[in-house]
């Protein structure tokens, strides 16, 4: 619903009942954020292929915090996850199949080639987190001299992953 028509049931339903106001008041700020601040998509969106992306969901989601986006799932009729997209803050990865494009986990091509920077508010909860949750650490939790500490983690099919919490320079909107 549009903030203006919002609002204007608000109005009509705190004529008869003041207390609605108070409660639509939240709802009505949300709309209005939404409407003055439009959703940013990412444009830069990695894709790391698995050879069980069943199995890859569920980890990086049960030890790194990830969340799928249920609607970019492609799974086909015999069940098979081929593609799907996870989240963090307002970052995205795409999870895909083994091959796809060429590109095969570090699981199956024995080196690694690449690692995912992630930042995190706190460091030593999300180590904690991921070690609790069976991953294994390539490089335990750090003081950097630039003033940001991290750690390195593995997936089960051997993708490295670094999580720092560090203050990164704000880059401003394109206008």
């Amino acid at each position: 619903m549009k903030p203006v028509d919002l609002a204007r049931k608000l109005r009509r339903d705190a004529a008869f009942e003041p207390a609605a106001l108070d409660r639509g008041k939240e709802a009505l700020m949300a709309a209005i954020r939404q409407e003055v601040e439009p959703a940013r998509r990412p444009t830069i969106i990695p894709q790391l292929p698995y050879a069980d992306i069943r199995a890859a969901l569920s980890f990086l989601e049960r030890a790194f915090g990830f969340r799928e986006i249920p609607a970019s799932r492609l799974e086909g009729a015999d069940g098979v996850i081929h593609h799907s997209l996870v989240e963090f803050g307002d970052g995205v990865i795409g999870i895909g199949t083994q091959g796809a494009h060429g590109a095969v986990s570090p699981q199956r091509s024995g080196i690694e080639s690449q690692y995912i920077s992630v930042a995190v508010a706190d460091v030593v909860a999300h180590y904690q987190r991921a070690l609790a949750a069976g991953a294994r650490i390539a490089k335990e939790p750090r003081e950097h001299a630039g003033g940001y500490r991290s750690y390195e983690a593995f997936d089960p099919e051997g993708h490295r992953w670094r999580f720092v919490h560090q203050r990164l320079r704000e880059v401003p909107a394109k206008a």
